[in-house]
């Protein structure tokens, strides 16, 4: 049974309790029922090398990886030599085939073991457990994903939140930038902050000036949840179709001047793709201890003339706004008089959606 119980009904439904977050117990149960069963971010557009190795989810599930890619064909690999366990590739290159360097071992672009020097006398071999293991592996619209032992399809964690890709085309979104933050706190409750627009009034004071919290929307859906932030009027330009149709509406009444500032994706348990005018901002979410995570931002632009203005104007400056928010969380639930809260129905569906989510994964 699960360890937690989130009710289904959010009107009396109480937060997990504290010691989720600082229960070291809890931090290495989640390696295996919740990381190593989701869909990990592995490389957007810019992926363009024969082989590129990642490690999923460094200081979490640390898998070396390696994504092998030949006339459009791309497979994710184990990037870890069947002989003696060596890494295979350090450093993406272009080749024909993967060769180990430590005792020559090789490999087809597609994981088949292909040789291996001094093994002539061996029995039974080669086997299929000398060929590299292939780790399910998806794409939408030039982002890759990966997962160890999926809990369900790729498809399914995305659900028709997919539409929301084809508002760009792959070969005309750049990688501008990367930054990478530490927060000291839990991944989850950098996960929580995200998920709620609440708290924009409290916070953001210049996000708060740009869209209009009134009209502000979260939809969940299986395995991840959308937040839609309309504009104050006159504040950006946006072609963003009505995708979800909007509960608000204002979105669509004649005349309005309100328009989709920006969409906040998120992904369970730790993926965020902030859909902007400009392009996408790609937030990876990294556990590395029960109060310490490390976030990367990756910047996808596909129309320059608009980054500085609207809701993805500022990036950095409403980061920094919310670690400061989450790292004092982080200290206040270690509290001897705090052990959980309760929702509020019109604006924390996202966060109760999440915890409902963990508490599913830690399923015995």
């Amino acid at each position: 049974m699960a360890p937690f119980f989130i009710d289904p009904d959010i009107r009396k439904a109480h937060t997990l309790p504290s010691n989720f977050y600082t229960d070291p117990a809890f931090f290495e149960l989640s390696k295996e029922r919740i990381f190593a069963r989701t869909w990990q971010f592995v490389a957007g557009p810019e992926l363009c090398e024969t082989l590129t190795p990642v490690t999923l989810l460094p200081g979490m599930l640390d898998e070396p990886l390696l994504v092998s890619s030949r006339d459009g064909d791309v497979r994710c690999l184990s990037n870890v030599c069947t002989h003696r366990g060596k890494v295979l590739v350090e450093n993406a290159c272009e080749a024909n085939l993967i060769r180990c360097g430590y005792h020559g071992r090789r490999f087809s672009l597609d994981g088949k073991f292909l040789s291996m020097p001094e093994f002539e006398d061996v029995n039974n071999f080669p086997t299929a457990d000398d060929d590299l293991k292939h780790v399910p592996m998806a794409e939408c619209s030039g982002f890759c994903f990966a997962s160890i032992d999926p809990a369900a399809p790729f498809d399914d964690f995305l659900g028709k939140a997919a539409d929301l890709f084809d508002e760009f085309e792959p070969k005309n979104l750049k990688l501008t930038a990367t930054k990478e933050y530490e927060v000291d706190a839990h991944w989850a409750l950098y996960c929580e902050n995200y998920l709620e627009g609440f708290h924009i009034p409290y916070v953001h004071k210049s996000l708060n000036e740009v869209v209009d919290y009134g009209s502000y929307t979260t939809e969940t859906f299986r395995f991840s949840s959308l937040q839609t932030a309309l504009s104050e009027p006159g504040t950006t330009v946006t072609g963003f179709r009505e995708f979800p149709a909007s509960k608000n509406p204002v979105a669509t009444a004649p005349g309005s001047d309100k328009i989709v500032a920006a969409r906040y994706l998120f992904l369970f348990p730790n993926l965020m793709f902030n859909f902007y005018p400009w392009g996408i901002s790609v937030n990876v979410v990294e556990p590395i201890s029960p109060s310490k995570t490390r976030v990367r931002f990756l910047t996808y632009v596909s129309d320059e003339s608009k980054l500085d203005s609207g809701a993805g104007a500022d990036l950095h400056g409403v980061e920094m706004e919310d670690e400061a928010v989450v790292e004092s969380v982080q200290k206040g639930i270690r509290s001897r008089f705090y052990s959980h809260g309760r929702y509020s129905p019109k604006r924390e569906q996202g966060t109760h959606h999440f915890h409902r989510l963990i508490a599913e994964y830690l399923v015995d």
